[in-house]
């Protein structure tokens, strides 16, 4: 099927067409089936149709889809007092409609904070690689030119400096400085995994300098990484983080979590939403939260993505001109192509095979199964990867 030339062509799509999903499967237009591995990138949480989800959507669909926020809903404040329960952590949550939504609230609450304290702090400490979002806002933090390019002048305010480089953080502190914003696990820079001491380290610059640590959960949160959420793994509190993506499984969703302290600088009037924390998308919200947190689930998310991983470091071993790396955690794995091999080339490999995974920056390839996967589909996508790479290889030669 080809792509209608009335769309804005932002997006670059493979010649695919796909009319129906099941579990971790796609079907396409010729009724051929697909292994999918990248949950819509992070999002499809449950993988498709999800029998609990179908449920959640119809049941609510019968009774409120979306009412406004001058007025409370049953579904709204239930999803938050849950959510907010499982994380341990947090106090308030803000709902809105997408990750980059989501970031824009913790940019503002980290400037609001210091406001209502009358303290001249307004400046945030961002890392290379990162991307936080396709607004303004979020480009400018990020600060990465492939996306800035054509749309500058950045917002001021943020200062970019290396990531996983402490010193580099201590350097670019000064009296203006308000906070520092972080993926723990950068995802579209192809999976950089962030080293726990230097996370652990971060918190105790905040800390030191009185900062508020937010850290961007967007694609890494939600069970992703076998934990609610990243900051859990690296045994670290931040002030306020954000989330989509798989958060409400394929149904568009944002939120931002503070602790009180910096909550509550977002007081009546300062921010909002029309969309957000409408019946529908909460009911949807809360039954994949009810899947995800139910006992043993995600532990298998941890134990399965340690097995996958380990047989990805073999199929490496057995193609190391190809594989450079196998990076990730839990269900958020990195492929490190050779740089003199196009990623690309290697995912249309894959697609040849029936199986989908998503290209990122670094000439990483992104494998992100619905956390649904089994063992059985682990073994079907390694045998995909394997036959996939054989044939690449001799054509690839010849």
């Amino acid at each position: 099927m080809t792509t209608s030339n009335k769309l804005l062509p932002v997006h670059k799509r493979f010649d695919l067409n796909f009319v129906k999903g099941s579990g971790v499967y796609l079907f396409d237009d010729k009724n051929e089936k697909y292994l999918d591995f990248t949950s819509g990138i992070a999002v499809n949480s449950l993988g498709h149709c999800h029998p609990k989800m179908v449920e959640a959507i119809a049941n609510q669909a019968q009774k409120l889809w979306h009412v406004s926020n001058i007025f409370s809903n049953k579904e709204l404040n239930n999803y938050a007092e849950k959510l907010i329960e499982n994380t341990k952590i947090f106090d308030y949550v803000f709902f809105c409609n997408s990750g980059a939504e989501a970031v824009e609230c913790v940019i503002k609450m980290i400037r609001r904070y210091f406001y209502t304290k009358q303290i001249a702090k307004h400046r945030i400490i961002t890392f290379k690689g990162a991307f936080h979002g396709r607004t303004i806002a979020t480009i400018s933090a990020s600060a990465k030119q492939k996306y800035l390019e054509g749309f500058e002048p950045a917002l001021q305010g943020f200062d970019n400096v290396e990531f996983g480089n402490i010193d580099a953080v201590k350097n670019a502190i000064n009296s203006q400085t308000a906070g520092i914003l972080i993926e723990p696990i950068q995802g579209e820079e192809g999976i950089k995994v962030a080293d726990k001491k230097f996370i652990q380290d971060l918190r105790k610059l905040c800390d030191e300098n009185q900062l508020i640590l937010a850290f961007d959960e967007v694609q890494c949160g939600n069970g992703r990484t076998g934990y609610l959420y990243a900051y859990e793994y690296y045994q670290v509190e931040p002030d306020i983080i954000s989330t989509a993506k798989g958060i409400a499984g394929g149904f568009p969703l944002g939120g931002c979590l503070a602790k009180k302290e910096f909550g509550q600088a977002m007081t009546y009037g300062v921010h909002g939403t029309t969309y957000g924390g409408n019946p529908l998308a909460m009911a949807v919200a809360n039954s994949v939260l009810e899947q995800i947190t139910s006992d043993g689930f995600l532990q298998q998310v941890k134990i399965n993505g340690e097995f996958f991983i380990k047989e990805l470091n073999k199929i490496k071993d057995k193609f190391p001109n190809l594989i450079k790396e196998i990076r990730g955690l839990g269900y958020m794995i990195g492929v490190k192509i050779n740089d003199k091999i196009e990623h690309a080339q290697i995912v249309k490999a894959f697609i040849s095979q029936k199986f989908l995974t998503v290209p990122a920056s670094d000439n990483v390839i992104r494998i992100l199964p619905p956390l649904i996967a089994n063992k059985e589909n682990i073994l079907e996508a390694l045998d995909k990867i394997e036959t996939s790479l054989n044939l690449f290889t001799a054509n690839y030669n010849a």
